[in-house]
């Protein structure tokens, strides 16, 4: 996408006798047109693939191997003319040729947020601003298990893209290490001299290559949302570019094995996506098929014959997009994820996909044209690194001025929203008996719209000592609130995100009681066995925290019994619930069973949003998310260590399911329920469960 735009054709400077066709544009040495056709190609599989299709299509790391082919060519001509690495110097034209076009993008993104984006993702968006201009938003991400492949696009970040050039960033900076330690290595040590420095460089980029890819396969095996964005995960693809630029002078292929090799080159990549479930596979030993695709292209070059790929991938059309692909790139995402926001749908038809992606391929250019290429050729900025850096930093400074005063203004905003009094965001107290209504004329809902989707419970220090599991995987979804001094009990919540906020009420309830309370959650996993359709990884999370349950022996455990479905009416116990209980209760563990909250067709904070004086516009009634029965009526009615803990009352009171209650966002999304508003049912769920238990 962005490495080795400076090869691309420029005009001939000679003049044309007068009545003279002007002759095409000349190409300088080492400009291979198929490359940047093959980045053509590889730039519209990746936008097509997301407009229309809602998949990944490997074209990224056909860019990635493509950044690194070009780099290494780049600094080994530079050693064979005996030139210096200045490495500063590359780095500063670099990102001073990388950043104009982005940061016009990010503020284009920004404006257009501010606009049609709803308050409650401003917050996050403006930290992905941040991440983005900086180059590390692929860890942000990761950190975040963001779902790059959901299939709604309209809940993706409109900067979510930029992962990849993030990625692009840091190697740009660690690759130029390489060379110019790899050429210190062979100009001034005695084995050194003895190998030649591609040689050097073709052992080094073959035990980066291998110990990537071993620790890519292991950690897409592992934790593949994560490995997604993870640099480590994705460095053996451009090492792959880097040999490749090593052993291209020496490979000799007979023209009709090339012409095979660029067909088959073509044909493998633009199928990779269609053909592999990209999205759960990569980026481990799969993601060989695009990379390896693009490599027979690389390797077919020119053949001069009219049946070759190169004749279709040198075309101006392609070549000239080529030019322009890192602009489109840049571009295509976030109009698509503004325009299904805009439109509030989850997908581009195939009319509003096309005007998407004519838009971007023209915006690209205007770009390109405009913005990267003046800056590009600017003389000034090239005389001295401090005017390069002067660019740079003045880029940086566009972005970081209006992200900061934004920021702060949202950060002031809530301030004031949290130091509300407590008369004037009551939440479920409001509907309790003898409630007197005293909330201010000018109080606001709480927590901020731009914040709420944070409002996920912060949980305490990890489980160390007696404590401690013996599995990593219990041990990294476990955290524990230790009493003061000697505990009055040990209770322990176990489960998913659903468990997990409920651990807002048992967390005050043990600071209150003096219990150490133990939190056992792991996001996304169903607390069911493996026969009951779990996944393998959830299935070991529900055998590990069993065990590790066994081995504490808490007085009490508190979970989540049902399952309620999105936008449906349909709730059921929990597949092997009885069983889970049943074993808990004949260990002498009491045990607090709590109805699943109901799951709805939008996000409810944003929809509160969108319609700040029409509240009933997000309400849902409650039979369109909730039986009219629950299924822990009569759930081991004999079993006298369960007690059943039913709050469809504080969160559809009278028969709907509201958005907000008693001024106070009821959900952060369109499933969980806000830890604002689990802290004002705390005590209600607490009075609830000591009722019922008997406990002192």
């Amino acid at each position: 996408m962005a490495v080795g735009q400076a090869l691309r054709p420029h005009p001939d400077e000679t003049p044309v006798p007068e009545g003279r066709k002007k002759p095409r544009p000349k190409p300088p040495p080492g400009f291979l047109p198929e490359v940047q056709g093959l980045r053509s190609l590889a730039v519209l599989m990746v936008v097509v693939y997301h407009v229309w299709l809602g998949r990944v299509s490997g074209g990224v790391d056909i860019f990635l191997l493509i950044s690194a082919f070009l780099m290494t060519s780049q600094f080994v001509r530079r050693y064979d003319r005996d030139e210096p690495m200045a490495l500063a110097k590359h780095w500063l034209h670099l990102f001073k040729r990388l950043l104009p076009i982005s940061v016009v993008v990010i503020l284009a993104v920004l404006g257009a947020s501010w606009l049609i984006v709803p308050p409650t993702r401003w917050d996050a968006i403006l930290g992905e601003a941040w991440a983005s201009l900086l180059y590390f938003e692929n860890w942000a991400l990761g950190a975040n298990a963001v779902n790059y492949y959901a299939a709604d696009d309209s809940l993706s970040s409109p900067f979510q893209h930029f992962w990849s050039l993030s990625i692009q960033g840091q190697v740009f900076i660690l690759w130029p290490l390489i060379f110019a330690g790899a050429a210190l290595l062979a100009r001034r040590t005695a084995w050194g001299a003895r190998l030649t420095y591609r040689w050097l460089l073709a052992g080094i980029f073959a035990v980066i290559f291998a110990v990537s890819l071993i620790f890519s396969v292991s950690e897409t095996n592992s934790n593949q949302a994560f490995a997604y964005f993870d640099t480590r995960a994705r460095l053996w693809e451009f090492a792959l570019g880097s040999l490749l630029a090593l052993a291209l002078p020496h490979l000799k292929l007979p023209r009709g094995l090339r012409i095979f090799l660029g067909w088959f080159g073509v044909v493998a990549m633009v199928s990779c996506g269609i053909i592999l479930q990209v999205q759960q596979q990569f980026p481990g030993y799969v993601a060989l098929w695009p990379t390896l695709a693009a490599a027979c292209i690389i390797v077919a070059g020119q053949t001069a014959s009219p049946a070759g790929a190169d004749r279709l991938l040198s075309s101006r059309p392609l070549v000239y997009l080529g030019n322009n692909s890192y602009g489109l790139y840049l571009w295509h995402w976030p109009l698509l994820i503004l325009v299904l926001i805009w439109s509030d749908r989850d997908r581009a038809g195939l009319l509003d996909g096309l005007a998407i992606i004519v838009t971007a391929i023209i915006l690209a250019i205007l770009a390109t044209r405009f913005v990267e290429t003046p800056v590009r050729k600017w003389k000034w900025a090239e005389t001295s690194r401090l005017r390069a850096a002067a660019v740079i930093a003045v880029c940086v400074s566009l972005v970081a001025a209006p992200v900061a005063l934004w920021q702060s203004q949202l950060a002031d905003k809530a301030s004031r929203a949290q130091a509300q009094a407590v008369n004037d965001n009551p939440g479920a107290l409001s509907l309790l008996p003898g409630y007197v209504n005293r909330i201010s004329a000018d109080a606001v809902t709480i927590p901020a719209a731009a914040t709420v989707a944070e409002d996920f419970p912060r949980l305490p220090g990890q489980c160390t000592d007696d404590l401690e599991p013996d599995s990593e995987v219990v041990k990294a979804a476990c955290s524990v609130q230790p009493a003061a001094g000697t505990p009055k009990k040990t209770v322990v919540v176990v489960g998913n995100s659903h468990a997990r906020q409920l651990s807002t009420a048992v967390l005050a309830m043990g600071k209150q009681q003096n219990w150490t309370v133990v939190n056992v959650t792991s996001m996304g996993c169903v607390f069911a066995p493996d026969d009951a359709g779990q996944s393998t990884d959830c299935g070991r999370f529900y055998q590990d925290a069993n065990s590790y349950i066994a081995k504490i022996k808490p007085a009490a455990v508190f979970t989540i019994v049902t399952k309620t479905e999105k936008a449906s009416p349909a709730e059921v116990t929990i597949p092997g619930m009885e069983q889970t209980v049943g074993a808990w209760t004949k260990a002498g563990i009491d045990v607090v069973g709590v109805r699943d909250n109901p799951r709805f067709p939008q996000n409810m904070p944003e929809c509160a949003a969108a319609h700040p004086k029409d509240p009933g516009a997000c309400t849902q009634p409650i039979d369109s998310v909730l039986p009219s029965a629950s299924p822990m009526d009569g759930f081991l009615s004999g079993n006298k260590k369960f007690f059943a803990v039913d709050l469809t009352d504080l969160l559809c009171p009278g028969a709907i399911c509201p958005a907000v209650i008693g001024n106070v966002f009821v959900y952060f999304d369109d499933n969980h329920v806000s830890q604002a508003y689990w802290k004002t049912m705390a005590g209600e769920f607490g009075r609830r469960v000591f009722a019922l238990t008997g406990w002192h």
